[in-house]
């Protein structure tokens, strides 16, 4: 991870002292598909090649992706292309594309220790130490398989998936967390991926509860030490799921 140190002044208590802080870098790169570039994107400088597989993939630009190679600051991907659908930009400032959600088809249930413990692993040290770096795992049949930090939080979504495209696993299998809050845009990415659960450790919207519920994702939010919520699907988190149809 590509971290740079800055001095600044720094008051506790009252009180003002100079400190030495580590700070995240922040890169820009052109993501090309079959050799029509597609967006600008910041990004940190690493995982890359992920970065640009999953993308294709989490925003419906690609059916399927077959190779990958990053010259620069160029992200160049080849890939069976998708239809095409109308760009827009997301409060957050991301790129995004407007296309139908499919449906996410898993027969995939965890536990709630599950929930836990890949909560726990969200958390990275270079997010310790500079506050400033999103973070998201993926975890397949129960195994933490990819990890990936960045400036944007939906940047780390593109490139755990994006490890899952080109090392060819089961996405319906996976479970992805993910530190950044779930609007409709972020909850896409990992439907169209085919991912059933996402965890996060900040909250959700309104349209991205609604989206997750029509995609048939199981949506867990607030998942902070002992407690969670489980908003759309709770059926596929064991012990919970009950209660979810009885009410």
């Amino acid at each position: 991870m590509d971290l740079h140190t800055h001095t600044g002044i720094q008051v506790k208590g009252g009180e003002p002292r100079e400190i030495i802080d580590e700070v995240c870098v922040e890169h820009r790169y052109l993501l090309v598909m079959n050799g029509t570039p597609v967006a600008r994107m910041v990004a940190s400088a690493d995982s890359l090649r992920e970065f640009g597989a999953g993308f294709a993939i989490t925003e419906g630009l690609a059916r399927d992706v077959t190779s990958v190679e990053v010259t620069g600051d160029e992200v160049r991907v080849e890939a069976v292309p998708a239809p095409t659908c109308e760009q827009v930009v997301e409060s957050s400032g991301g790129t995004a594309y407007l296309r139908e959600v499919p449906q996410v088809a898993s027969d995939l249930r965890i536990g709630i220790d599950d929930v836990y413990r890949m909560t726990a692993a969200i958390e990275s040290d270079e997010w310790q130490r500079t506050g400033g770096l999103h973070c998201s795992v993926l975890f397949c049949d129960g195994e933490l398989c990819a990890k990936a930090c960045d400036v944007g939080r939906h940047n780390t979504v593109d490139k755990v998936i994006g490890h899952a495209v080109l090392a060819g696993l089961d996405r319906s299998r996976c479970v992805l967390g993910c530190t950044g809050r779930q609007p409709a845009g972020m909850v896409a990415k990992a439907a169209r991926a085919g991912i059933p659960i996402v965890i996060s450790r900040a909250a959700s919207t309104s349209e991205g509860i609604a989206t997750a519920q029509e995609a048939g994702l199981t949506l867990v939010c607030f998942s902070r030490g002992d407690r969670f919520t489980v908003y759309t699907h709770p059926e596929r988190i064991e012990g919970v799921g009950r209660m979810g149809r009885d009410e």
